[in-house]
This record gives structure tokens, C-alpha cells and sequence, in this order.
């Protein structure tokens, strides 16, 4: 497959060298073109190594940012995998094509709308698209195989470590400026949260999420 300079360069110079080495996610990259997915005032940014503005004040993350969320995820062809925040649809877009079924989920219904017809341009269908506030759950039936939570929290909400199933894993970056880390929690087959830190990082936060100020013991 034929991939241009620039996108080349950005997995080769971006993305490996920050660690993120799983060949099914690099694949991805090389088949899913960021490009489309930028807001077109932006396009000739679509490969750099910055955060690129979306509207209503949001962001698409660095692509190795990115990356490397969806590789600790670790997203297989059987997983059902929930998305909280779908922003610019890409990183829904790379996870519908290294997992079974994807529900995104966005505060900001435009978006979803935009991320509609970039799925469909591309084909892809094993996306339902849920327009509503995640910031603290999200339904509390169904079971996920993985969850991604794509902006930061200063704690991870209890009603997610609630809806993994057993070999489930969430992956969020949590804590509060100047200090955050990226984890994945992993529920055991006992049922036991396993918490794993993965690197240090900042980025923006989930409209609404709960601070410190709000937490109750």
C-alpha cells in the first residue's frame, strides 16, 4: 500500500519511537488516513506531531498520543469496545477496524454528525454513535470488553470499573494539571482491579468531569 511521505514519517518518526509497536495498530495507521479526519483549515497539520482545534473549543490529540491510548487498549476483533468523547471520529474510526463493535459516545451532537459521514465514506459500520454527557458513566447494563476514555479525569468514575467484563480493560489518562498519567485498568477473571500506570502526559478534560472538590468518601 502506497502511503504518502507525510504520513509515513509520522509513524515512523512519531509513533515508533514512542513505543507503540503492535503491528495490527500500525496497520491501522497506514490504511486509516488521518487526513480525512481533520477539520479542513487544518489538513497540511494532519501528520504533525501537535494537537490539532476542533470546534467547541476541543482538540484531536497528538497522533502518538493516540497511538499509544489505542495499543494499551489492546482492542481485538471480538472486543465490544465504548468510546467516551468522539471528537473528530478518527480515533473511533482506527478502533472500529482493530475491534467487533463500537459505541461512541459525544456531548456534542454535531460532532457525531461529522463522524457519521466520515465512517460512512470510509465504510465502516460497526459504529453506533450515542450523543449525551459520559463524563461520569455511561448506562449501567451492558458489559464492555474495553473502554477508552480520550480526554482526561481526575478520577476514574466507579461506573466504568463497573462495566468492564471479566479480561476487560479501560485506558484514561487521570489527574489534574500539571500532573497526569495515562493507566489501564484490567479486571481479572476473580474480578480484581488490576491498575497499571503507562506514561506521564497531559491533555484536556472531559466536559464535566468530576473534581477533586466533588469527590465524596
Amino acid at each position: 500500500m502506497n502511503i504518502s511521505p507525510a504520513r509515513f514519517n509520522m509513524i515512523e518518526q512519531q509513533i515508533r519511537p514512542w513505543g507503540v509497536l503492535n503491528p495490527k495498530v500500525i496497520d491501522g495507521l497506514r490504511e486509516l488516513d488521518r487526513q480525512h479526519f481533520v477539520p479542513l483549515q487544518y489538513k497540511s497539520m494532519a501528520y504533525a506531531d501537535i494537537e490539532i482545534p476542533l470546534e467547541q473549543g476541543q482538540c484531536m490529540l497528538r497522533p502518538k498520543i493516540e497511538a499509544r491510548l489505542i495499543q494499551a487498549l489492546l482492542p481485538t476483533h471480538h472486543d465490544d469496545i465504548l468510546e467516551i468523547g468522539t471528537g473528530s471520529g478518527f480515533m473511533t474510526a482506527l478502533l472500529a477496524t482493530l475491534g467487533n463493535q463500537v459505541t461512541s459516545v459525544d456531548i456534542f451532537p454535531g460532532f457525531l454528525a461529522q463522524t457519521e459521514a466520515k465512517l460512512h465514506s470510509h465504510g465502516i459500520e460497526n459504529v453506533t454513535l450515542e450523543a449525551g454527557d459520559g463524563a461520569l458513566g455511561w448506562g449501567d447494563t451492558k458489559k464492555w470488553d474495553a473502554i477508552l476514555l480520550t480526554a482526561s479525569t481526575p478520577r476514574i468514575p466507579a461506573a466504568y470499573e463497573n462495566l468492564l467484563k471479566p479480561e476487560g480493560r479501560l485506558v484514561a489518562v487521570v489527574g489534574d494539571l500539571p500532573s497526569m498519567e495515562a493507566i489501564v485498568i484490567t479486571r481479572l477473571k476473580n474480578g480484581v482491579l488490576q491498575r497499571h500506570s503507562l506514561f506521564d502526559t497531559c491533555i484536556a478534560p472531559l466536559i464535566n468531569a468530576q473534581t477533586k472538590s466533588e469527590f465524596h468518601l
